[in-house]
Order: structure tokens, then sequence, then C-alpha cells
């Protein structure tokens, strides 16, 4: 049986080479429904932003071989993305994670998180209209998606949409089917802001 510690070393060495600690390091926590463009916004923000990415559809599968998406899964995979949000935090590490988080009450886990390490918390939330997300994932779903962990696809999408409970605090907003640059760079602003 796997144990809490190795769930998290094998997420640790997943991650590569990591970025410089900073003062205060930024938590981005990217948010939206699958095909929204979530991963591709946080690959245009690491343009810009020097911190480590912590996605976690490629996390679920360095976790399991192939992933199943089961709720017993979801109970080992997210408290292990939590435990290593903190490490890095803890160490000044600038973090983007790159998840779904749908339900407030996931999204708390970060919110205390950023809290307890005195990390600047910057919430971005990933949208698209729904003819844009439907075609995204049909392209993912002939394997013409490059670049994207995710397996999720429109009756996943669907399905998850009714799930979705707004966001509380203060965030952006992002329509990946416009140009994102101008948010990009009030994010990156935000981040650096000392």
């Amino acid at each position: 049986m796997k144990t809490a510690a190795s769930d998290l070393d094998r997420l640790r060495e997943s991650l590569g080479p990591l970025p410089e600690p900073a003062v205060e390091p930024p938590l981005v926590m990217v948010s939206g429904l699958p095909g929204t463009g979530k991963s591709y916004f946080c690959q245009r923000l690491l343009e810009k932003l020097d911190a480590v990415r912590v996605e976690s559809d490629s996390l679920r599968k360095a976790l399991f071989s192939p992933p199943a998406y089961t709720a017993e899964e979801s109970a080992r995979l997210f408290p292990a993305i939590h435990q290593l949000i903190d490490e890095l935090l803890d160490r000044g590490v600038p973090v983007v994670y790159d998840a779904t988080n749908l339900a407030e009450h996931h999204r708390e886990y970060l919110y205390n998180i950023a809290h307890r390490r005195d990390a600047r918390l910057i919430l971005v939330w990933v949208k698209a209209p729904a003819e844009v997300v439907q075609e995204r994932l049909q392209r993912r779903g002939a394997g013409a998606a490059g670049g994207d962990s995710s397996d999720a696809g429109w009756q996943v999408y669907e399905r998850m949409r009714q799930s979705v409970e707004p966001m509380r605090r203060c965030h952006f907003v992002v329509d990946t089917s416009r140009d994102i640059g101008p948010v990009i760079d009030k994010i990156v602003r935000e981040a650096n802001r000392r």
C-alpha cells in the first residue's frame, strides 16, 4: 500500500528544476472547467513568471498509471498536492497551481496554505464559450491537442459544469477565446509586487 510520504516523493520528483525562492512567493491558483484553456493560460503565464507549475492532471498520472479518475484516486492525489504546495511555499518557491478547483470548499485548502505561508494568493478563473470548449475537447479526443495532460472530454465538461461554485474572493477572469496577454501582464505585476 502506498503511503502519503511516498505519494509526496513521487509528486516532488515529477516537478523538475525549481525556480529561485522569493521572499513573498506568489501562489497563482488557476481554476476552471475542462477545455477552457487552463493549461494554455498557465504555459503563457510561465513565459513571464518564474514559478513552478503544479498541474493536477500530470501529477495524477505520476501517481496512477493509467489513472481511473475515481474518488479514491482524488482522495490520495489532492492531499498530496496540497502538501507539496505547502512545502514549496514554505521554501519560498513561487507556484502556479493548475486544476479545476470548481468547489469553494476545495479552494479553501489553498486559501489556508497561502495564509499560513504568507504567500501572495492570486486567483484566476479561466473560461471560454461552450462552443469553443466543445471544439477543443473534440480535438483533444482526436489526439490533436498537444501539450495537454487532461483526458476530460465533453461529457466530463457537461457533468462538471453542474458542480461549479462561484469564487467568493476577488479574482481575475480570463476568457481564453480572446487575447489573454493583457491579463497575464496584470497577474505578473501582481505576483511581483513588493
